[in-house]
């Protein structure tokens, strides 16, 4: 048997054997997202670069089973299910300061797998997740949910850490005004 994290398979196979997954892999094994980590670091100065951000390690706990439906229209009244926890540690660049840092990942999976009428188990704090194929990998559902989690504009915690860049810390006079002449305009009509 191969890693399962990589198999594919039937939501409602993993289900009904209350397959259980704990993982450890490189962040460079998520090709997705190891190439939006690349793209923003790709914003740093060479000398600033991290060196090892690929074997960055990507942890957690997947555990398969069935959610009951109210009033669904699932025959058995259940759907295939799947809670968990996923964490990784990336490095990223601080939109603020334009510096690298270390921004923590968290995210928790509480998914229920089919269509429009997998809704039904909503209520219960599920949240659906559409499979395209019959099988999948549960390394996919993985990616998905930590480039999810990445923000759109990942930041310093901690303000006292971030700091302005030098360049937009001088005052120069010689600095561009684009609405210096409408701030004018507007004055001589009042």
């Amino acid at each position: 048997m191969g890693n399962p994290l990589r198999d594919r398979r039937t939501p409602s196979e993993l289900a009904a054997r209350g397959q259980l997954i704990e993982f450890s892999e490189k962040i460079g094994d998520f090709e997705q997202l190891a190439a939006i980590v690349e793209s923003d670091l790709e914003a740093l100065d060479p000398d600033k670069l991290p060196s090892d951000w690929r074997n960055a390690t990507v942890y957690g706990q997947l555990a398969f089973g069935f959610a009951a439906a109210h009033g669904g229209l699932h025959p058995t009244g259940l759907w295939p299910a799947v809670e968990g926890r996923v964490a990784v540690t990336v490095d990223a660049v601080c939109q603020r300061c334009l510096e690298p840092f270390q921004l923590p990942l968290v995210t928790e999976l509480r998914l229920v797998f089919g269509g429009d009428q997998a809704a039904a188990v909503e209520d219960a704090g599920y949240e659906v997740w559409e499979v395209e194929q019959d099988q999948f990998r549960p390394m996919d559902l993985v990616t998905e949910a930590l480039v999810m989690a990445m923000p759109l504009a990942a930041t310093h915690i901690d303000n006292a850490v971030c700091h302005e860049p030098e360049a937009l810390e001088e005052d120069s006079g010689d600095r561009i005004r684009p609405f210096a002449a409408l701030k004018s305009q507007m004055g001589k009509d009042d």
